[in-house]
């Protein structure tokens, strides 16, 4: 992996491609593409530019230059055909170029737009491309009314309206620029970062970067940092071996890497992702989700009704987690303890290892100066009477970063990266990246109570120039792979127990958006400036009864764009234009609902009734605080771009419009309107229990079925908790790696 200079990693510069597009749409489907393309982001007259008075002349060009922008423009339909191949489900993409022929001709046309594809004049129907224009947006707004049928059209206008409008506003130049950039008033972060001695990164004493490797250097290189390796040509694997090898090095796995080297464990961590320190960010949004999140953090449920945000690089969620480090709350702790019957829940024990947690992370409590959206949030709660409460961070209190979560260029941030991790290598511990877990080395274990014995892993560099695979040998195994990787590595290494892939928990999301031009609230600043998240409001009820938590989430302009309803071109850029002073705020909820995980990829979750209304309350009072923080203008992400001017709002009319703002169901739902719902905390899905037939592990972390096999993540929690869950991970793999240390002591 080529090193990188003073403009970050080169896999985070983006930039324009220098390979051929390996997509397979024909012609006649790029063609088609791009006529939706430039439906969704059309060029406008300039005439019809809306800007302030005192505008520059280079604002003015550069708004100018936006408005005449067009969707269709090379490359950006081949950029898009090309990322819905590497990200989509592979039957949902083969529909996608079925849909996509068909609008190829007229007649096809004819049967998928109806009237609107005709004319008076020859040849009277038109095929999708020649239509015009106003047209071809009417269509696409028919099609995301659209109710799932035998066409499920709205699926395909959600699919290439989220890709086309991602990639719109994150495609960069050699320069690292956008030319949408200057016209919404978004400016990429370039605070100094930090820099380190050159090959003195972090973790450098004990990485091997298997995508630098080779056959010919990588078992030098694993035996200089102490691993006993033997090249197995027979088998055509590396046979490596260690005291304990953990798959994962999020919340979990770092902190287990930790506990166990520093108690003189041989630890060998294996990282699917690769690694990044704080001179390598570049906090470009596009390369920088691609690289660092599972999926390029387009990943969503097999309905396409969440998306899902989870970490897939060296340090996990908390490398690009938004600093939120709240301890796990009382009554869900008395909740495990009791009613789950996993007493250690309700011990010291736990409560001596979130300080320990804590105070190795860097929390602080306080924030010195709050950025735009949680000013708003404040504002708009402290002008209602409601409870404001500030938000621990795993930073100093003068931490003001808004682009944390595409890595943390200041290293303020404490990620396991920079801890946990940090303390594993300095007793030892070794980390390979690009590193992928396949599955579990499992053995009949003689009649014992556990049926079979857990002997290591089996994992596959990424680096093709790696031939071998890796068969590891450990005397303990951890999966720390996180909620929605760690069930499938052990249902395909043959674990049965039923709770395995189950329960699966998601904190369920839903995001509304108020306006505050400049000047206008007193509020300063712009919405992707400061800590992510500094205060927090809980939606409780007069009896007492929590329904939501409200915070602020950190969004990017290609986010914002392709996660936001679009009901029409110009809306679109108007919007757009105002994104540097547009606030949002999210409800998010303790689910009672889950899902489940048991194949990669394959997720799967349902909604419970409680959890519906939850939001619902959630989502009306977080529209409140914007109104009463000063917002001219609110609105939801419903697919219609529910909406309200707040100037002269009465309190009649507030209700009546709250009375609308309802919890529908996503894109494949059969209502006219959906939304996108979103999930950044995964967990449950390998759940703890008292007996087997509650749970996939027991208290100590171990597999019922595997022995020498033990779960070090979020999927361990018993249930979903309610608030941000880093310090809770943590805590429980702090507690589980210690008792593995005391299982397996010398």
């Amino acid at each position: 992996m080529e090193r990188k200079d003073q403009r970050g990693h080169p896999l985070l510069r983006g930039g324009r491609r220098k390979s051929r597009y390996t997509h397979g749409f024909s012609s006649a489907q790029i063609q088609s593409l791009a006529a939706i393309c430039e439906t969704l982001v059309p060029p406008l007259p300039l005439d019809t530019i809306n800007h302030s008075k005192g505008s520059s002349a280079d604002q003015l060009a550069a708004l100018q230059a936006f408005y005449k922008a067009s969707g269709a423009d090379p490359p950006l339909p081949d950029e898009v055909a090309e990322l819905m191949v590497k990200r989509g489900q592979p039957k949902v993409i083969s529909f996608v170029k079925v849909v996509l022929t068909v609008l190829s001709f007229r007649l096809g046309t004819l049967l998928l737009c109806g009237w609107l594809s005709c004319d008076w004049t020859w040849p009277f129907i038109h095929k999708f491309s020649e239509i015009p224009l106003g047209r071809r947006e009417q269509i696409l707004m028919k099609w995301s009314r659209h109710v799932q049928q035998r066409l499920p059209l709205r699926a395909v206008f959600a699919l290439i309206k989220t890709y086309c409008l991602f990639i719109f506003f994150s495609m960069i130049d050699e320069k690292s620029e956008s030319p949408s950039w200057k016209a919404i008033g978004y400016d990429v972060d370039n605070r100094q970062k930090r820099a380190y001695p050159e090959g003195r990164r972090p973790l450098q004493k004990g990485i091997i970067e298997t995508m630098q490797e080779d056959d010919s250097t990588f078992v030098q290189s694993l035996t200089e940092k102490g691993l006993e390796v033997v090249e197995d040509q027979e088998h055509n694997v590396y046979k490596i071996k260690c005291d304990v090898v953990i798959a994962g090095s999020g919340c979990g796995g770092g902190v287990a890497a930790a506990v166990l080297a520093s108690s003189g464990h041989k630890v060998l961590v294996i990282e699917k992702g690769n690694y990044f320190a704080a001179e390598d960010y570049t906090s470009l949004e596009g390369p920088s989700l691609s690289e660092l999140y599972e999926s390029g953090g387009i990943l969503t449920t097999m309905n396409g009704k969440f998306m899902i945000m989870a970490g897939s690089t060296v340090g996990g969620g908390s490398a690009i987690n938004w600093s939120a480090s709240i301890k796990t709350p009382k009554n869900v702790l008395e909740e495990w303890s009791m009613d789950h019957k996993l007493p250690f829940f309700g011990t010291s024990e736990y409560e001596l290892a979130m300080d320990a947690v804590c105070k190795r992370i860097g929390v602080t409590e306080n924030c010195t100066e709050e950025g735009f959206q949680n000013q708003v949030l404040r504002k708009g709660c402290e002008n209602l009477g409601l409870k404001v409460e500030s938000v621990p961070r795993n930073s100093t209190e003068n931490h003001y970063c808004g682009s944390c979560y595409l890595g943390c260029r200041t290293g303020d941030k404490k990620g396991t990266d920079s801890t946990w991790l940090v303390d594993a290598v300095g007793c030892g511990a070794v980390i390979l990246t690009a590193c992928k877990a396949e599955k579990f080395l499992l053995m009949n274990n003689n009649g014992a109570r556990r049926g079979k014995k857990c002997l290591g892993v089996v994992a596959t560099s990424l680096n093709t120039n790696l031939t071998r695979k890796l068969q590891i040998e450990a005397k303990a195994t951890i999966s720390a792979c996180g909620s929605l990787l760690t069930p499938p590595l052990m249902i395909s290494s043959g674990l049965r127990n039923p709770n395995i892939g189950r329960n699966l928990h998601l904190h369920p999301v839903l995001m509304a958006w108020g306006y505050f031009p400049e000047d206008a609230s007193g509020i300063k600043g712009k919405t992707y400036e400061g800590g992510i998240i500094t205060s927090f409001h809980r939606v409780v009820s007069e009896e007492s009864n929590a329904h939501a938590i409200i915070q602020t989430p950190a969004v990017g302009p290609a986010s914002v764009a392709a996660l936001s309803p679009w009901v029409s071109g110009r809306e679109l850029k108007e919007r757009m234009v105002k994104y540097s002073r547009t606030a949002h705020l999210f409800a998010l909820i303790r689910d009672r609902g889950s899902g489940e995980v048991k194949e990669e990829g394959k997720i799967r979750y349902r909604l419970s009734e409680v959890d519906k209304e939850n939001l619902k309350i959630g989502l009306r009072q977080l529209l409140r605080i914007m109104i009463e923080a000063g917002a001219v203008e609110v609105g939801t992400h419903r697919s219609d771009g529910l909406r309200i001017k707040c100037q002269g709002l009465t309190d009649e009319s507030l209700e009546e419009f709250l009375d609308n703002v309802l919890v529908v169901g996503g894109v494949t739902s059969k209502d006219e309107h959906w939304t996108m719902y979103f999930s950044a905390h995964q967990m449950g899905s390998c759940r703890m229990g008292a007996t087997e037939e509650e749970g996939a592990v027991d208290e100590n972390g171990q597999s019922w079925e595997a022995e020498g096999l033990f779960v070090c993540d979020a999927s361990v929690l018993p249930s979903a908790i309610g608030v941000n869950p880093m310090v809770t991970i943590q805590s429980t793999a702090y507690c589980i790696s210690k008792k593995i240390a005391e299982l397996y002591k010398e």
